[in-house]
């Protein structure tokens, strides 16, 4: 498949381009603010001991995360197509690499992530109306359910609710910060001393070490936004600044939030990161609040479960369609346009999971494996500017080539800590990706071609018209 090919992007009878900048925005917010945003927190103001290195922390990760926001918003530009991820590792390695992406992305990281979003979100459900162990998973299935029958019919009805759902979670956000300083619910003496460790924290070297590990899986998912490039209106122009705007709008949330809480609750008063939902919930609220802030902590959880399950299935989409995967998967319902097979298999896959509950020990066999392939994906932009050279991209990467050695230099240390702490649990995860080879090679004897992409006017790459 040739570089104009695909950056012509959207193929014969494909997606409708029809989502804008608030929607491509709210689905990086959408998906990267979940239950982390109440539990991280506490965590890493509990090891770090100071307000400050805490601050310090959510602003050096944020940093490095607009960094490979900038990278991806090239990389979205150079292929703006269904796939994400996907596609770039295609372009550049070729399409087994990009097999055992997917073939990752289909069988664990995907379906299992989901399912513990939904689960998460189910518990604290459970917590507000005392269901049983087996309503709450029940609960947790009926509500990918019903996410992804809402993305199945109208990929504008997803967009939708995957918008309000984000600024309705932001803006409750917005009202705890503002709630607690307009009521004075807090102290400011929290905050000292602002600089200096308080006792009993961790050593400061480890301390932010795992601050920064933390910081980084609290913000994860932004790069996901990718996969939808082929539903996104004028993307060379949109998918850029979404990406940054999107992450940014993360990392104000996450620091507000952060200092919300700590001017709630003093770090050496908190005994773990749920029961500190508890305690900030009835310094709010009183008696009802943690309640009301385990209600908070659904809402964030079904808007990133919304942008998981609207973003995900485009990778089962993008392999059928290249002839990888069932080809079944890579035919649009003919009335609504969506690819209503490939969803179906992220929301079987994720039933399946809840059902067994086996889905925290896959997640964290594979983490390794899923960093490594974000790494890989930025280290695709190396290869294109080398493979392209005079040709000038759609969209440059501020400060190139800087901007993506900062953030593969902290893909090289992740990948470290993690192959450092769970050796055994990484090798395993490579071990059953790379089995995804036969596997490719079986699918090869059977490939067919796809047929060949009818370029289209540039007015409609740009997606100033709706294909």
């Amino acid at each position: 498949m040739t570089k104009q090919t695909t950056a012509a992007v959207s193929r014969a009878g494909g997606l409708r381009r029809e989502l804008g900048l608030g929607s491509a925005a709210a689905a990086v917010a959408g998906e990267a603010i979940a239950v982390g945003i109440f539990l991280t927190p506490a965590g890493m103001a509990r090891s770090l001991g100071s307000p400050f290195w805490l601050l310090m922390v959510w602003l050096v990760m944020g940093a490095i995360t607009v960094s490979g926001a900038l990278c991806f918003g090239e990389l979205a530009a150079r292929y703006p197509e269904a796939g994400g991820l996907y596609v770039y590792l295609r372009e550049a390695f070729g399409e087994r690499v990009a097999f055992l992406y997917g073939w990752m992305s289909l069988l664990v990281m995907d379906p299992g992530v989901t399912a513990a979003l939904a689960v998460g979100g189910a518990t604290y459900g459970a917590y507000i109306f005392g269901w049983s162990p087996l309503v709450t998973k029940l609960m947790a299935i009926a509500t990918v359910a019903v996410l992804c029958a809402i993305n199945m019919l109208n990929t504008r009805a997803g967009a939708g609710f995957l918008r309000y759902t984000t600024w309705l979670k932001l803006g409750i956000l917005a009202l705890i910060v503002v709630w607690a300083l307009v009521f004075r619910l807090g102290s400011w003496s929290h905050f000292v001393p602002f600089v200096a460790q308080r006792p009993g924290s961790a050593p400061l070297l480890p301390a932010i070490a795992g601050g920064l590990v933390a910081a980084f899986y609290s913000f994860g998912g932004w790069w996901d936004l990718s996969k939808i490039a082929g539903e996104i209106k004028n993307p060379t122009r949109t998918l850029p600044r979404a990406l940054v705007l999107g992450v940014i709008t993360v990392v104000a949330a996450y620091v507000l939030v952060s200092g919300a809480f700590l001017y709630l609750v003093p770090p050496e008063s908190v005994t773990s990161d749920r029961t500190f939902v508890a305690q900030a919930g009835a310094i709010l609220f009183g008696r009802a609040g943690a309640n009301l802030l385990a209600g908070a902590v659904v809402l964030c959880v079904v808007g990133s479960m919304a942008a998981m399950i609207m973003l995900s299935p485009r990778v089962y989409y993008a392999m059928a369609r290249d002839g990888v995967f069932l080809p079944a998967v890579a035919k649009l319902h003919p009335v609504l346009g969506t690819p209503m097979r490939a969803i179906g298999i992220q929301g079987i896959m994720t039933s399946l999971l809840i059902a067994l509950g086996a889905f925290e020990q896959i997640i964290a066999y594979f983490l390794f494996v899923a960093v490594l392939f974000l790494g890989l994906t930025v280290s695709t932009l190396f290869v294109f500017r080398r493979r392209d050279g005079d040709a000038a991209p759609l969209v440059h990467t501020p400060g190139y080539p800087v901007t993506p050695l900062i953030f593969l230099a902290q893909i090289v240390v992740l990948l470290a800590l993690v192959l450092m702490n769970t050796p055994w649990q990484a090798l395993l995860g490579c071990a059953v990706v790379l089995l995804g080879i036969p596997v490719y090679a079986l699918l090869q004897r059977a490939h067919v071609v796809p047929e060949q992409t009818t370029l289209l006017p540039d007015n409609m790459v740009d997606g100033n018209e709706r294909s």
